[in-house]
C-alpha cells in the first residue's frame, strides 16, 4: 500500500496530541482524520467512521446520528471485527493501515495468518456525471495468507434500518430478492413522505436503501437488530428470516448478509458487495420534483444495482487510475500532505450536494449548507467550493450555477444585486435567508454579486469563451453596475464570514469587487465589446489602486479601512493571479504573506485580528497568494496539524480554533472543496482535467413553471387574524401532553404567534425565548375535502405538530414566512367535523424563533 495516511509504521511512533490527547504519529507527513468516509455521496447518504480503527467506534451519518455499518470476517471459524464498535464479544482484527484516496478509503487489517484490504470505493468519477451522481458504494474485501498456508475466510456485512429514517423510532420495512444475479436487500421506511422535511439536522426518511451482491458469492442473508445479525454470523451463520417484514423501531432492524468463504493462500482472493439508496425524488425545485441524474433516462434502482455490478471491475481500474493520478498531481503542486488533505475533501465537497436531472435531462447540483444553517444552492458556499468543481471540467463548473441563475433571472428576484440561496434543504424554492425576497434586511449583496461574476469569469477562462454567460447577461451586466457603485467601499453588511457579523469598509470584500469587476470586463472582452471592457477594466484597476493606499497599515493592509491596527486574510485576491487581471502589485501579496507568518498560531492563520478561529478553505487559498511552494507549506503545515490534533471526531470542519484546534462550527461542509484552488494556478493541470468532461451538458431547461395555488384559511393562524388564543407551557409536560384527553388548565394563555421580536417577518404576540413551548389550541373544522386540506405554518425552529392527538407533521430546519405543509394520512384520519385539538410542540436550535399553525383549503391555482 502506497500514500498512507496510516500506517503500521506510524502506527509504532505514536505520541500524545498536545490540544487534544488523540494519539497522533511522530511522523509529520501521516494524517488520521478526524472521521473517515466509508460511504460518501450525498447529504442523507453519508456515513463515517469517527475514529482512529474502523472497529473503534460505530459508524455515524456525518450529523453525529449513528448510522451503523458492521463487518466481522471468520478466519478458519474464528470471528473477527473489522467495522464497527459492537459485537463487543467479538475481538477486532488488528488494523494495520488507512489510506484515503479521492474516490477510496482502504482500510488494512492482519490477524491470524491473513492479511485483508476492505476498499470502500464511491466512483465519484467528475468527468462523467452519471457516475458522479450514482449513489453507490462498494466494499471490497481482498484477503491474502501470510504464514504460508491455506485458510478459509468469510465475510459478514451488515447495515441498520437507520440508513432509511430521520429519527431511529420511525418504522421500516424491508424485503429480500433476486435481479438477474444479485442478491439484493431492501429497506426503507414505512411512512414515505418525499421530500416531506427541509433543514440542516435532517437524515433521509423516503426512498429505499439496498444491500447487493452477485447471488454467486452469496452464502446467506437474513434480516434482524443489526447486533443479533452479526452474532448469528459469529456464532455459526446467518439464516433466512423470510423476504419480508417490519418494525416499528428503525433501530431494531437491519440487514444482513454473509459471502461464500475464501480459500486463501499466498495469492490474492476477493469478494465485493454494494450498498446503494435510491431516494427516488432528490430535489425541489420552484416547486417541482426532480429525479437524481442518475435516473434521467429511466432508470430505477433495478437498473442501478445490475449496471453498477457488470461495471464493477472496469470501475475499480478507473478508479485507481484516477485516485493514483490526482495524488501523484497533488502532490506535485503542493507536497504529500497538500495531496492528503485534498483527498479527504474530494468525496466530503461531492457528497455535501446532489446532482439532479432537469426537464432537459441536463444536470443541476445543489449543494447543501451542512451544519451551518441547512440552506440550499447558496453562493457563499458554493463560492468556496467551486475551485473542486471548475478543476474537472465546464459540467460540474456549470451545473451548481445554473439553477442559481435561472432563479435569479426571474421575476421574483427583485433586487438588483444577485441572491443569497434558493431555499433549504432539499427545497430550492426561493430564497430563505436574511430577508428572503421581501427585504434588503441581512442581505450580502457586495459578496454574492462578486460571487457570481468571478464564477463567469473562471468558467470562461476555463473554456476559452463567454458563451455560457450570454442567457444571463442582463443579470451580470446589472450587478457590475451594482459593483461599480457599491463594491468599492462596502457599507455595513454581511460576507460570506457572516458568523462574524456586520463590517462596514470590508477590505477582503472589496477586494472580491474589485475582482468581480476585472471578471465582467473579461466576460465583456470575450463577447467582443471592447469599449465597455476598457471602461469595467479601468474601473477595476482604478479601485484596486485606491485599495492598495487606503487599506494600507504598514507591513499589513487592514481588515476595515477606517481600522487601523487590524488585519485579516485577503483570500478573496487569489482571482487576480488566477484570472491574469494584473490589477495589484506583487508587494501586496509579498507583504501580506509575510505578515501572515507571523500571525500564525500552532494549528494555523486566524481568519482575522477579532478572533484566533479561522476558515480551513480560507487558509489554503491565502497560501496560494504569492504562488511560492515555501509560503504555501508554510500556512499548510498547522491546518494538516489540525486535522491530526483536533478533539472533534467529526467530518472536516472549515471553521475552528487555531490555538486549540477545537472545532467551533460546521461539519461536512463542501465548501472544503476550495483547497483544490491550487489546481487552478497549474494551466496544464486543469486543463488536462477540464477538458475529459464527457458529459459536455447543453441547453438547460428554463426554471420550472410555478402557478401559486389558492389559500383559503379554515383554521386562522395569527398572520390572518389577530387574538388568537392558545394554552401554552415552557416547562415540559407529561408525554400525553398532546391528546384530547390531556389536562392543560395549569397551562398560560398566549396570543399567537409566539416567539422573539428579533425573529424576521413575524408578528410577535406572546414572548417566548427559552429552549421550547408546547401549545394547544381547540379548533371548529367544518366539512373540508381531506386532501385540499393542509397546515398552514411559520416554524423557527424544529415543530412537531399533532391534530387529535395524531401526528401531522414533523418540520425540521426552519421557514422564513407562513408556509404550507402536508398533514400526514394518519392525522387526516383523525380528523372529524366540528371540535378539533392542534397541539404543537417547537424547538429552538439558535438564532431568532417562532412558532404559529393553522389549517388551510389549497385549491390549484390558475394561470394568469
Amino acid at each position: 500500500m502506497k500514500n498512507l495516511i496510516f500506517s503500521a509504521a506510524a502506527a509504532a511512533s505514536m505520541v500524545a496530541g498536545v490540544a487534544s490527547g488523540r494519539e497522533v504519529s511522530a511522523d509529520p507527513d501521516t494524517l488520521i482524520p478526524p472521521a473517515t468516509p466509508l460511504i460518501a455521496c450525498d447529504p442523507y447518504f453519508s456515513i463515517w467512521s469517527p475514529a482512529d480503527k474502523l472497529a473503534g467506534a460505530e459508524t455515524t451519518h456525518w450529523t453525529g446520528r449513528r448510522h451503523q455499518l458492521s463487518s466481522l470476517v471468520k478466519v478458519d471459524g474464528k470471528s473477527y471485527r473489522l467495522m464497527g464498535a459492537s459485537p463487543a464479544s467479538v475481538p477486532a482484527m488488528e488494523q494495520t493501515d488507512l489510506e484515503v484516496f479521492p474516490t477510496r478509503t482502504i482500510y488494512g487489517f492482519r490477524g491470524d495468518g491473513v492479511e485483508i484490504d476492505l476498499t470502500f470505493m464511491t466512483p465519484a468519477l467528475p468527468e462523467d456525471m452519471a457516475l458522479l451522481s450514482r449513489p453507490v458504494t462498494y466494499l471490497t474485501y481482498d484477503v491474502r495468507s501470510t504464514d504460508g498456508k491455506e485458510h478459509t475466510v468469510s465475510v459478514f456485512f451488515g447495515a441498520s434500518a437507520e440508513l432509511t429514517v430521520n429519527e431511529p423510532g420511525q418504522a421500516v420495512e424491508w424485503q429480500g430478492g433476486a435481479d438477474e444475479g444479485l442478491t439484493v436487500l431492501k429497506m426503507g421506511s414505512k411512512e414515505q413522505r418525499i421530500l416531506g422535511k427541509k433543514g440542516d439536522d435532517l437524515r433521509i426518511d423516503w426512498g429505499y436503501l439496498y444491500v447487493s451482491a452477485p447471488e454467486s458469492a452469496t452464502e446467506s442473508t437474513a434480516f434482524s437488530r443489526p447486533n443479533e445479525l452479526a452474532f448469528a454470523f459469529a456464532a455459526s451463520d446467518l439464516r433466512s428470516t423470510g423476504n419480508q417484514g417490519e418494525s416499528e423501531h428503525a433501530d431494531q432492524a437491519g440487514a444482513g448478509i454473509s459471502l461464500k468463504p475464501l480459500k486463501v493462500g499466498a495469492e490474492t482472493a476477493s469478494t465485493w458487495l454494494m450498498v446503494a439508496y435510491d431516494d427516488l425524488y432528490s430535489i425541489q425545485f420552484n416547486h417541482s420534483n426532480l429525479r437524481p441524474y442518475w435516473r434521467k433516462d429511466g432508470w430505477e434502482a433495478s437498473d442501478l444495482l445490475v449496471a453498477s455490478a457488470k461495471e464493477y471491475e472496469s470501475l475499480k481500474k478507473r478508479c485507481e487510475a484516477f485516485d493514483s493520478e490526482l495524488f501523484a498531481d497533488l502532490e506535485k503542486m503542493g507536497g504529500v500532505r497538500y495531496a492528503k488533505l485534498s483527498s479527504l475533501a474530494f468525496r466530503q465537497c461531492f457528497a455535501a450536494g446532489k446532482f439532479v436531472a432537469d426537464a432537459n435531462g441536463q444536470p443541476l447540483q445543489f449543494s447543501k449548507e451542512n451544519h451551518s444553517n441547512g440552506c440550499i444552492a447558496t453562493s457563499d458556499v458554493f463560492y468556496p467550493m467551486a475551485p473542486q468543481f471548475l478543476m474537472f471540467g465546464p459540467t460540474v463548473a456549470k451545473s451548481f450555477i445554473v439553477p442559481f441563475m435561472e432563479y435569479a433571472m426571474s421575476d421574483r428576484w427583485k433586487f438588483p444585486f444577485a441572491p443569497h440561496d434558493l431555499g433549504t434543504y432539499p427545497l430550492a424554492n426561493g430564497q430563505v435567508y436574511g430577508g428572503g425576497e421581501a427585504t434588503e434586511d441581512n442581505q450580502m449583496p457586495v459578496e454574492e454579486s462578486g460571487n457570481l461574476l468571478i464564477l463567469f469569469g473562471a468558467v470562461a477562462q476555463m473554456e476559452g469563451n463567454a458563451s455560457f454567460a450570454e442567457p444571463y447577461w442582463s443579470r451580470l451586466e446589472q450587478w457590475a453596475e451594482y459593483l461599480r457603485k457599491e463594491g468599492f467601499d462596502p457599507p455595513n453588511q454581511l460576507c460570506t464570514d457572516d458568523f462574524a457579523g456586520h463590517l462596514a469598509h470590508n477590505v477582503n470584500l472589496s477586494a472580491k469587487a474589485i475582482c468581480g469587476l476585472a471578471s465582467f470586463s473579461k466576460l465583456c472582452e470575450m463577447r467582443g465589446d471592447k469599449a465597455k471592457a476598457k471602461t469595467y477594466l479601468e474601473t477595476a484597476k482604478r479601485f484596486a489602486e485606491r485599495w492598495v493606499v487606503e487599506a494600507s497599515d504598514g507591513d499589513h493592509y487592514r481588515l476595515a479601512f477606517d481600522r487601523p491596527d487590524t488585519w485579516s486574510q485577503k483570500y478573496n485576491l487569489v482571482w487576480d493571479r488566477i484570472l491574469d487581471f494584473g490589477l495589484f502589485p506583487e508587494a501586496v501579496f509579498e507583504t501580506e504573506m509575510a505578515f501572515y507568518k507571523s500571525k500564525q498560531n500552532e494549528y494555523g492563520l486566524p481568519l482575522d485580528n477579532r478572533s484566533d478561529y479561522t476558515k480551513l478553505d480560507w487558509i489554503l487559498w491565502t497560501a496560494t497568494l504569492t504562488e511560492k511552494r515555501e509560503d504555501f507549506d508554510a500556512l499548510l503545515g498547522p491546518v494538516f496539524k489540525f486535522l491530526n490534533h483536533t478533539p472533534d471526531r467529526s467530518p472536516m470542519t472549515d471553521w475552528y480554533y487555531t490555538s486549540t484546534a477545537k472545532k467551533q462550527g460546521f461539519t461536512a461542509r463542501p465548501v472544503v472543496g476550495g483547497v483544490f484552488l491550487r489546481g487552478l494556478y497549474d494551466e496544464e493541470v486543469w486543463n488536462k482535467y477540464a477538458s475529459r468532461d464527457v458529459t459536455k451538458a447543453t441547453q438547460w431547461a428554463p426554471l420550472p413553471e410555478y402557478i401559486p395555488p389558492v389559500i383559503t384559511p379554515v383554521v386562522e393562524a395569527g398572520d390572518s387574524k389577530p387574538g388568537i388564543q392558545w394554552n401554552y407551557t415552557l416547562e415540559r409536560p407529561a408525554d400525553d401532553w398532546m391528546k384530547p384527553g390531556f389536562d392543560d388548565k395549569g397551562w398560560r394563555k398566549g396570543t399567537a404567534g409566539f416567539g422573539s421580536d428579533s425573529t424576521p417577518n413575524v408578528k410577535n404576540r406572546t414572548k417566548w425565548n427559552t429552549g421550547d413551548i408546547w401549545i394547544r389550541r381547540e379548533v371548529q373544522v367544518s366539512t373540508v375535502k381531506p386532501e385540499n386540506l393542509m397546515l398552514w405554518v411559520f416554524h423557527d425552529e424544529d415543530a412537531e405538530i399533532f391534530i387529535n392527538g395524531v401526528s401531522a407533521a414533523t418540520l425540521g430546519g426552519f421557514n422564513t414566512n407562513y408556509e404550507i405543509f402536508e398533514i400526514s394520512e394518519a392525522a387526516k384520519a383523525a380528523l372529524k367535523p366540528g371540535r378539533n385539538l392542534i397541539s404543537v410542540h417547537c424547538h429552538q436550535n439558535q438564532g431568532g424563533q417562532y412558532i404559529d399553525v393553522g389549517l388551510v383549503e389549497v385549491t390549484p391555482g390558475k394561470k394568469k
